[in-house]
């Protein structure tokens, strides 16, 4: 989270720099070039991590990506935890929880990290989330609900818990059906789109309203959308060892008739807990070198 907040000071000036981490928690610059760092800041890539821990640095790697998010380079990274078969929920909509206490704190990682949160108004209405960083250190995002057609009941945590700012995204000209916005409540109107929102749009006026890193938090059919409308950097799933069997799914994509044509992603695996944590790329090309050093038929265990 501090890295974060020093990138964007560090892009004015547009010089590397190397720090090392305090024993108060914050970031120390390094002067000294032959002195060792923990962290070093490109203007062109961002945060680079040179942790000596392999645990340390795996956190960095995960971590780093969003935290490098600028003005000029923003971010929009996208989370879904679900079972192994697929879902996020049972067909009732019980979701909690499909994963463990370690991606539930990991989820709660990347609202500190980030701007802005994004939910549609299915999971709002389903979980009355509150969106809030409680199990960690951090300011709370601003909270964008996506609610076409102002549907949502005022009494709904993100709306009157006055835990943070809350903007209710609606489509152009259904706003007064919203009525009177509860304290902290903005509107916003955006066209019409084919996931009932223009979703581009959307971000265009998120941007404009300063947010650098922005968290597609869910749920399936809002992930799903803003993944088709090819609006999403980086994708974190994490796949609990559970069986649902039939329930809400997780990403629906519309079918493809050959397999050449799917979304292939380039990936690192991560151990959270019992659960197994995609962290999906999708500005980055798919690296096939790693499957290609395997022998044929060979297996390899990664964790």
């Amino acid at each position: 989270m501090q890295a974060a907040a020093q990138a964007v000071e560090l892009l004015d000036p547009g010089r590397a720099a190397r720090f090392r981490l305090e024993p108060t928690g914050h970031l120390g610059l390094v002067e000294d070039g032959n002195s060792p760092a923990d962290l070093s800041w490109n203007p062109l890539r961002g945060w680079q991590g040179h942790a000596t821990e392999p645990a340390a640095q795996a956190l960095l790697d995960l971590y780093l990506p969003i935290s490098s998010a600028t003005a000029g380079r923003p971010i929009t990274i996208a989370h879904l935890g679900q079972s192994l078969d697929g879902f996020i929920a049972t067909p009732s909509g019980d979701s909690s929880f499909v994963t463990g206490p370690e991606n539930i704190l990991h989820l709660h990682r990347l609202r500190a990290l980030c701007d802005a949160v994004v939910v549609g108004a299915g999971t709002v209405r389903a979980d009355n989330p509150r969106l809030t960083t409680r199990l960690v250190a951090g300011r709370n995002p601003a909270r964008i609900i996506l609610d076409p057609t102002c549907r949502l009941s005022p009494r709904l945590s993100v709306f009157s818990d006055g835990q943070a700012d809350t903007l209710r995204v609606c489509v152009a000209g259904k706003s007064v059906a919203c009525g009177a916005p509860a304290v902290g409540e903005s509107l916003l109107e955006v066209p019409a789109g084919d996931a009932g929102l223009d979703l581009a749009e959307l971000m265009k006026a998120l941007r404009a309203r300063g947010y650098r890193r922005v968290l597609i938090e869910g749920g399936g059919v809002t992930v799903s959308s803003f993944l088709q409308a090819g609006l999403i950097d980086r994708l974190h799933i994490a796949v609990a060892p559970m069986l649902i069997g039939e329930g809400r799914p997780a990403v629906r994509l519309p079918p493809q008739g050959r397999l050449q044509d799917c979304l292939r992603l380039r990936h690192r695996i991560y151990q959270s807990g019992n659960d197994i944590l995609f962290d999906c790329d999708l500005r980055s090309p798919v690296d096939t070198g790693f499957a290609s050093s395997l022998r044929p038929g060979s297996v390899q265990r990664v964790l």
